[in-house]
């Protein structure tokens, strides 16, 4: 008799061994699934290794129930990777195998997705022939322009089902089902690109020239041209038949990035993963990364997961992003995870942003990575004009300066577009009463509920909490109740009263809840459908806005003071990322930024000398103060409904004397002490030796699996934090 050892998807730091007789160990190979009893159920497990021998005694040890595959799903390079991030995230192997795998595989099924829907226009359909639908129009153009293409890629460039079966049956469009393919059999065709500047020529020969594993910091202004260093990088790796995962922080980004890859290799199988996917279109992904079918991936962070047949680079754009990292369950960061499978795989690894995280910046000026700079717009010869607004004794309307107005209305009149940004949704964060000061709060978390005048609703942005507005103050019974603060929603009124003849866009969270509507408005807005763009960080991210000459940045000041030591740099690069929109169409833009601090060092800074320099200060600030990037951080969260089983809890975590290489803080209230009912405490651990930290965390871990206390409370280990929330 013969064992196998085995990862369950239960919430255990441990793996478990079934029998198996002697002929089934020859089928059996780690990373096949098995199905196998557990408790008074059967799960679906992954073999980890066949073993002759086992610690536990034999009469305990049940047999496996039945073999699922006859391949591995996961070869032993993928299971490597999911070690490693089970092992350094410190969260149970079986349930970071589970999160990686589509939810088919995860229930035991063994589907064949190895076939794939194709659209094309007709020879009726090429010739664009004028239709009253105007999104149906729009499909035509868009597969004039990039050929055959999946019906899962129109799906994420906008196109909903019902257009394209309306088309199809007009014969307009002919769908195809292609089979698996092997796409490395003929050279991809590459369509025209442009000439490279020297700093993109440079960039792109170090990148072509490395071998085995390197990592580059693509340090480029915004605008500067970094897509284009992907894409000719690319054209290496394609050719040699080796595919390639592209990394973007957000399902807004994909349609952008697909139509600029599309575009330039239009014959290459292109493939998508994020959260909006079908499962079968997932594994549809699956499969064809599998097989190596697919040539490149365009993905949010779940795709470092994927496994790849023969994967050549991976590209991780607007590396700083915080979407990156995952906030629950398995705490990883994608770009981090990306750094160990390049390493892994000794292939390159591109990092891209305009505003680098300090850790990824410190790693490069620290020459663990590779930095080249991109100091040179593409469009424009000059930079953007940046113009801090005092707003103390500044007339203001809705929160926005009478001088700010002022600019909007020279910059509409050129026929321009203006962008007025406000990283706060809603129609204001709270409600007052005029008489007696009574605030609007959420009831069951320490913060305002926030008032969305279009619903009429109160609601809480931290646990979802919804309430009728009130008619009356619940304290004082007066009726004089007004808005407190501004909101994207408040903006958009006030602009549109103001502005009557020039069509306003919204883009936040709530005006692109349904399916296609992000699309639908950036569509509108690269069309020139919009003059006026009002949004949060969403219209800050990487989006390629053409007409766009003035950006209005207001209440730059909220992310000024703040118990976060990543706050300053989460503004500096908002502000320089939502500036980059600014001035892409071959003309300087402007940049006004409204605050009541326009002495305040970190604005100076960022108007006067840029990211680059306030990152190297701010790093300068981080090594005094002996702070991530310069030590190594983990925070322990832990809540209750009951405010003394998190105290007890996490004081027990607390060692009595010294840990050696080892610095504890807490138990301190989180940020947000209540949230959903539940009182937030946190434990900070910091090290200055990574190797400390995570032997501290093995220990802490052991620990808390046989700890009473941890059975009261809901408790997560984070490691590398970005957040204190």
């Amino acid at each position: 008799m013969s064992f196998v050892e085995v990862a369950i998807k239960v919430p255990l730091q441990r793996t478990f061994d079934y029998k198996v007789n002697e002929q089934l160990t020859t089928v059996l190979q780690p990373g096949m699934r098995v199905m196998v009893p557990f408790g008074s159920q059967k799960k679906v497990a992954v073999v980890l290794a066949i073993k002759t021998s086992t610690h536990i005694a034999s009469d305990k040890i049940k047999p496996i129930s039945a073999i699922i595959d006859n391949a591995p799903i996961l070869n032993t390079q993928h299971l490597a990777l999911l070690k490693f991030a089970s092992r350094y995230y410190c969260y149970p192997l079986g349930e970071t195998i589970h999160i990686a795998l589509p939810a088919a595989l995860r229930q035991g099924q063994c589907p064949d997705k190895t076939s794939i829907s194709m659209l094309a226009l007709t020879e009726k359909g090429a010739k664009l022939p004028s239709l009253k639908a105007k999104t149906q129009l729009n499909l035509l153009k868009q597969l004039a322009q990039s050929g055959k293409s999946s019906l899962t890629e129109l799906k994420a460039l906008g196109f909903n089902k019902k257009t394209i079966d309306s088309l199809v049956s007009k014969e307009l469009l002919s769908q195809t089902i292609e089979h698996d393919n092997q796409w490395q059999n003929k050279p991809p065709t590459i369509a025209a690109k442009p000439t490279l500047n020297k700093e993109q020529a440079v960039a792109c020969s170090a990148i072509n020239q490395a071998t085995g594993f390197t990592s580059f910091l693509l340090e480029g202004v915004t605008g500067s041209g970094k897509t284009e260093v992907y894409l000719q990088c690319l054209e290496t790796v394609l050719k040699r038949g080796h595919q390639a995962l592209v990394l973007v922080p957000e399902i807004g980004l994909t349609p952008q990035t697909v139509n600029r890859f599309r575009r330039r290799f239009p014959d290459t199988p292109i493939m998508l993963w994020h959260s909006a996917l079908t499962d079968n279109e997932r594994l549809q992904t699956w499969r064809f990364c599998e097989k190596g079918s697919c040539a490149i991936v365009i993905g949010t962070r779940s795709s470092i997961f994927l496994p790849f047949l023969e994967l050549g680079m991976i590209i991780v754009d607007e590396e700083h992003d915080s979407s990156f990292k995952q906030q629950d369950t398995l705490r990883y960061h994608a770009r981090d995870l990306a750094a160990y499978r390049a390493y892994q795989q000794q292939i390159p690894l591109i990092l891209g942003s305009a505003t680098p995280a300090l850790e990824t910046l410190h790693r490069a000026i620290t020459d663990k990575y590779k930095l080249l700079t991109l100091t040179e717009r593409a469009q424009t010869s000059t930079d953007n004009q940046f113009k801090l607004l005092d707003m103390k004794g500044q007339p203001e309307q809705a929160g926005i300066a009478q001088a700010s107005l002022a600019y909007m209305r020279q910059h509409l009149a050129r026929g321009k577009q203006v962008m007025v940004f406000l990283n706060r949704r809603g129609f204001s964060p709270t409600l007052i009463c005029h008489e007696c000061g009574w605030l609007s709060e959420c009831t069951r978390c320490s913060t305002s509920a926030t008032f969305h005048k279009a619903i009429g609703q109160m609601i809480c942005h931290h646990c979802g909490e919804q309430q009728p507005v009130p008619r009356q103050c619940p304290d004082c019974g007066s009726t004089q109740i007004f808005p407190n603060g501004k909101g994207t929603e408040q903006i958009e009124e006030f602009l549109s009263a103001e502005f009557t003849d020039v069509p306003i866009s919204r883009i936040d969270r709530d005006s692109t809840r349904l399916k296609g509507s992000l699309e639908k408005a950036l569509n509108d807005i690269n069309q020139g459908g919009a003059r006026i763009l009002v949004g949060t960080q969403m219209l800050a991210k990487g989006h390629h806005f053409a007409d766009v000459s003035l950006v209005v940045i207001l209440d730059v000041d909220s992310g000024l003071y703040s118990c976060d030591f990543r706050a300053t740099e989460h503004l500096a690069q908002l502000v320089t990322q939502v500036a980059g929109r600014a001035g892409r169409s071959g003309e300087p833009g402007q940049v006004l930024l409204q605050t009541h601090f326009p002495e305040h060092p970190l604005l100076q800074d960022l108007v006067n000398n840029g990211y680059q320099d306030f990152a190297r200060f701010a790093l300068t600030e981080r090594e005094e103060a002996q702070l991530p990037p310069f030590t190594n951080m983990a925070i322990v969260r832990a809540e209750s409904h009951n405010i003394k089983h998190v105290i007890d809890f996490l004081t027990d975590l607390v060692p009595v004397g010294n840990v050696s290489g080892i610095q504890l803080l807490g138990p301190i209230p989180a940020p947000l002490e209540r949230i959903a009912g539940k009182y937030r405490f946190q434990l900070h651990i910091q090290a200055l030796e990574r190797s400390f930290l995570h032997q501290y965390l093995a220990q802490l871990v052991d620990y808390l699996s046989t700890n009473k206390l941890a059975q009261k409370v809901r408790w997560s280990l984070d490691v590398d934090p970005i957040d204190m929330i």
